[in-house]
C-alpha cells in the first residue's frame, strides 16, 4: 500500500471483489498521492467502498473528476443545478428500481462508462443492497476449450433490451434525458483490462442479445448460460447501504445488481459516470 494510504484501513468483504476504506474524508481535497492509492486499490478490488461521507453533488462531481472525466447519462437527466450528477431515486410508491437487472453500465455504446460513483443520501432501513460480480475470474474459471471459442466472438448489446427497459419506466416518466440508437453496438465478448491486462467476460443479462452473425434464438443457449455463469455466488460480493455510503466500480472488470426488496420505502442515491474507451 503507498505511504499515503498508511493511515487507511482497507478491508477486504469477500473472496472474490469489493473492498471497505475507512480513514479518507472525500469531501477533502485529496492530494495526488491519496487519488493514486486510491486507484491502486480499485483496480486490485474492482470495487470500494466508503462509509459517513458528506458528500454534496458538487463535492461528489468533484471527486469523480479526481478519477476521470465525467460523462452525462443517456435517458434520464441529471440535477438541474448540477446535470452531471444524475439522482437514482425509488419513492415508496414504486414497484421497478433503475438498473435492477444484473448488468454492465452503458454495454451498448461504443465507449461505455470506465467507472460508476454512487452516493447514497436516503436508504430504506432493510433492503436496497447492491449485488456485484467479478467478471475477471468468471472468465478465468472457464474451460481452456470455452475460452478459446469465446475469444473469436462478437456479441450485440442494445439499450432498448425488455428486461432494462423495464427498470427506467418510473425515473424516465419523471425526469426524460438523452436518447440513444436502438442499433447497439457489438463488443468483444471476452475483453482485455486496459490497465490491468486481466481478460474479463464483457456480456450481460440487460444488454447482450445476440452474438455476431447469428440469431437471437441461435446465441440464447450459450448467452442463458454465460449469464448464469458470471454471476455465481462465489465470484460476487454485496453491499449493504448507509446513508453516507458511497461506491466506486470497474465497469470494466465487473456486473452489478441493485436488489428490489424494500417495496413502501423511500430510496435516494446521486450517481455519477466516468468515460472509458472502446473494449477489445
Amino acid at each position: 500500500m503507498h505511504a499515503a494510504m498508511e493511515r487507511v484501513e482497507v478491508r477486504r468483504l469477500s473472496g472474490a471483489l469489493g473492498a471497505e476504506i475507512d480513514g479518507v474524508d472525500l469531501a477533502a481535497p485529496l492530494d495526488e498521492a491519496t487519488v493514486a492509492a486510491l486507484r491502486t486499490a480499485l483496480l486490485e478490488h474492482i470495487v470500494i467502498f466508503f462509509r459517513n461521507q458528506t458528500l454534496s453533488p458538487h463535492h461528489l462531481l468533484a471527486l469523480a473528476r479526481r478519477f476521470g472525466e465525467v460523462v452525462e447519462y443517456p435517458f434520464v437527466r441529471g440535477l438541474p443545478e448540477c446535470p452531471l450528477v444524475l439522482p437514482v431515486i425509488k419513492e415508496a410508491h414504486e414497484r421497478a428500481n433503475f438498473g435492477g437487472v444484473w448488468h454492465s453500465d452503458t454495454a451498448y455504446l461504443e465507449q461505455p462508462a470506465m467507472a460508476t460513483m454512487l452516493y447514497a443520501l436516503e436508504t430504506p432501513a432493510v433492503g436496497g443492497d447492491t449485488m456485484f460480480a467479478n467478471m475477471t475470474v468468471a472468465y478465468e474459471a472457464l474451460s481452456d476449450g470455452m475460452k478459446r471459442m469465446l475469444g473469436g466472438l462478437r456479441a450485440l448489446n442494445v439499450p432498448n433490451k425488455p428486461i432494462a427497459q423495464q427498470t427506467r419506466e418510473e425515473m424516465r416518466s419523471r425526469r426524460a434525458g438523452a436518447e440513444v440508437g436502438e442499433t447497439g453496438t457489438l463488443h468483444p465478448v471476452v475483453r482485455t483490462h486496459p490497465e490491468t491486462g486481466r481478460k474479463a467476460l464483457y456480456v450481460n443479462l440487460a444488454h447482450t442479445t445476440r452474438f455476431e452473425n447469428m440469431t437471437e434464438a441461435e446465441s440464447e443457449p450459450l448467452l442463458g448460460w454465460l449469464f448464469a455463469h458470471q454471476v455465481r455466488p462465489e465470484f460476487t460480493c454485496r453491499f449493504q447501504w448507509r446513508p453516507g455510503s458511497l461506491a466506486l466500480w470497474d465497469n470494466r472488470a465487473s456486473l452489478h445488481y441493485p436488489l428490489n426488496d424494500y417495496h413502501g420505502h423511500r430510496r435516494v442515491m446521486h450517481r455519477v459516470s466516468l468515460a472509458g474507451d472502446r473494449p477489445r
